[in-house]
């Protein structure tokens, strides 16, 4: 039996879409019978690979950072900042091993995984098209509408919801093999997601009043400061449902293990988006896609990172 350590990453739905994605198609391609330990990864700070980790036959990283580890067997990843040194983005460049897959100009890692399965090892990626075009939508960015964004009236979304937001640790490890088989509107009736949906949806209706006394939108930049407030999983698109003429948001939050700025671009006014905050973010040590990135603070510094985001804000606003 193999034994298969997928890290993803946590607390998104790409991420977990993508380990889903993967889990399946590596049983029906590769070994039905393998062994699957998952592990979420969170961006931090201080950002390295745990001593130990790559504690499998195989060891698979979806849709987070590189690492040079020479027990990686397989890495799928889409973002413009995928490597945590030059010399990581060197090594792959010359030695990408024969699993290893970069291709930042994808809107998902899901979409990426779906289109390598299916074209280079056969994998049939009908059963689980709904996946593939979800975590392309949320990933991406691509609802037609901010009100479509926010209202979460999809099961996906709501799965989404959960998957970002539910006070419980390892939550999303613990679905994956259910949504690598299951319908999207089956895994929002699931119990292990159901008992967080409820409330959960109740949070997201309050934090719409509470970002709208809180944001200051100006020369088309939103800013807004939530660290004080159990907040990191809001919905990112509210802020451009209630101020659609800004092009840009940085925000400040917290949790127990960082503190957090986010930056943004409004999908439904990008005319005038000529920044690249991927760019931006990697100057503090952080990064993400050209549209949408963000930057870790150990959580001692929610003072460094405030100051951060307000020279953000202030960067933007005067571009």
């Amino acid at each position: 039996m193999t034994k298969v350590r997928l890290c993803f990453h946590d607390r998104c739905f790409d991420g977990t879409a993508s380990a889903a994605l993967f889990y399946r198609f590596y049983r029906e391609r590769f070994d039905q019978s393998a062994e699957f330990g998952f592990t979420g990864m969170t961006h931090r700070a201080a950002q390295s690979w745990e001593a130990g980790l790559f504690d499998g036959d195989e060891n698979v990283i979806v849709d987070f950072k590189f690492s040079n580890s020479p027990k990686v067997t397989w890495w799928f990843d889409h973002h413009q900042s995928a490597f945590l040194t030059p010399a990581d983005a060197e090594q792959f460049r010359k030695q990408p091993g024969p699993h290893m897959f970069y291709e930042p100009d994808y809107k998902s890692c899901t979409k990426l995984i779906a289109t390598i399965a299916k074209e280079r090892f056969g994998f049939d990626t009908k059963p689980l098209a709904d996946l593939i075009h979800w975590g392309d939508i949320i990933d991406g960015a691509q609802y037609p509408t901010p009100q479509s964004a926010v209202e979460l009236a999809e099961p996906a979304t709501q799965l989404a919801l959960v998957i970002e937001a539910a006070p419980e640790n390892g939550l999303p490890a613990k679905i994956i093999p259910e949504l690598a088989y299951r319908p999207l509107g089956e895994m929002v009736r699931l119990p292990l997601v159901a008992k967080h949906l409820g409330p959960l949806l109740e949070r997201h209706r309050k934090s719409i009043e509470i970002l709208r006394e809180r944001i200051e939108a100006r020369d088309g930049v939103i800013f807004f400061d939530v660290s004080d407030l159990d907040f990191e999983g809001y919905n990112k698109f509210i802020p451009y449902l209630l101020h659609p003429e800004c092009v840009y948001s940085v925000s400040v939050s917290a949790s127990a293990v960082r503190a957090k700025v986010s930056l943004g671009t409004n999908p439904w006014n990008q005319a005038a988006a000529n920044q690249n905050l991927a760019s931006l973010a990697e100057k503090f040590g952080g990064g993400g896609h050209p549209r949408v990135s963000a930057i870790s603070f150990e959580p001692g510094d929610l003072q460094r990172a405030r100051e951060v985001a307000r020279g953000l804000a202030a960067t933007l606003r005067a571009k």
